[in-house]
């Protein structure tokens, strides 16, 4: 398929890796950016090429370091002077959305400061994936078309063609993503219920429902320091649970995310390349979400549906 308008996609420092990837599916040459930093950190970005009239797709996740960010905001203001026809942002991780309300008093929303920045800059458009919180999507005055890694995850868990599998969520606020999966496999669904004491800190946990004598799959966005993730794994072993394995979209994987996991009773647990992994663990698997950030493009491209890309 072609696209129907001129385009053309540019990546900044830290998603290049993904960038290639997705231009590849999309057999079209990665836009020449040249990003230049000054010996005390600060850096500018500059455009090697013309993209006056043109649909400009920017790819880089926000995941920490504040640069990553700083850089798509910069991108951003650059293309808008150059004349571009539209900027749209693609951030197959969106950083600081966990900061999506105030859960106490004299916080910070973080994930709509980030949302009004990329508004401010001048985005026409944003694409992301599997959001921490779907609301996210509202903090937006352009359209947002949100993706999800079901649509890749699906076909890896067929794969495993397990005997008794059970969808299984690691918290609460999970368990709509977790039942999407469930009503599309049809298979069951537990839930962990967790407290926690403070940040990356559980204090308990307790499963609902039946795991005895079942695989289970555990799912989730985001895996940061892996404490959640891997305290439900070994809960649903101790519950009598045949194995367990566990998808995310985002590997976030602070230390000592890895060794909590080669440590713990997880047989595997896959992520996606939204943002990259470069520690090694023999349980962990990458799948690229490459293809389904390039589909979607051509189609915003050629002003086609993406609903095709979710699951039923």
């Amino acid at each position: 398929m072609e696209a129907k308008v001129p385009f053309k996609v540019f990546s900044g420092a830290s998603s290049r890796y993904l960038a290639e990837k997705i231009c590849n599916h999309l057999d079209c040459p990665l836009g020449q950016m040249r990003i230049e930093r000054f010996a005390d950190g600060e850096f500018s970005v500059s455009y090697e090429e013309s993209i006056r009239g043109y649909h400009v797709f920017l790819i880089q996740s926000t995941f920490p370091n504040a640069d990553n960010l700083m850089e798509l905001l910069l991108m951003i203001d650059a293309a808008k002077r150059a004349s571009a026809k539209s900027i749209i942002a693609v951030i197959p991780y969106f950083g600081w959305a966990r900061q999506d309300r105030k859960d106490k008093p004299r916080v910070a929303i973080g994930a709509k400061l980030v949302a009004d920045m990329l508004n401010v800059a001048g985005i026409h458009r944003l694409i992301t994936m599997d959001l921490h919180a779907d609301q996210i999507q509202g903090f937006f005055n352009v359209p947002v078309d949100h993706l999800y890694a079901s649509s890749i995850f699906i076909d890896e868990m067929r794969s495993w063609n397990l005997p008794n599998p059970i969808i299984a969520t690691p918290d609460v606020g999970g368990t709509k993503r977790a039942n999407s999966y469930a009503k599309h496999l049809n298979i069951p669904m537990v839930i962990c219920y967790k407290l926690r004491k403070k940040a990356n800190e559980i204090s308990e946990m307790k499963v609902i429902g039946d795991v005895k004598g079942l695989d289970v799959l555990l799912i989730d966005d985001i895996v940061d320091t892996a404490g959640t993730i891997t305290k439900a794994a070994d809960l649903m072993l101790a519950e009598g649970a045949n194995s367990v394995r566990a998808l995310a979209s985002h590997a976030v994987m602070s230390n000592p995310a890895s060794m909590r996991i080669d440590h713990s009773g997880l047989t595997e647990i896959m992520f996606t390349d939204s943002i990259p992994y470069s520690k090694k663990s023999g349980k962990v698997k990458i799948v690229s979400v490459a293809s389904l950030f390039g589909t979607a493009i051509l189609r915003v491209c050629n002003n086609e549906s993406i609903s095709s890309l979710y699951l039923p």
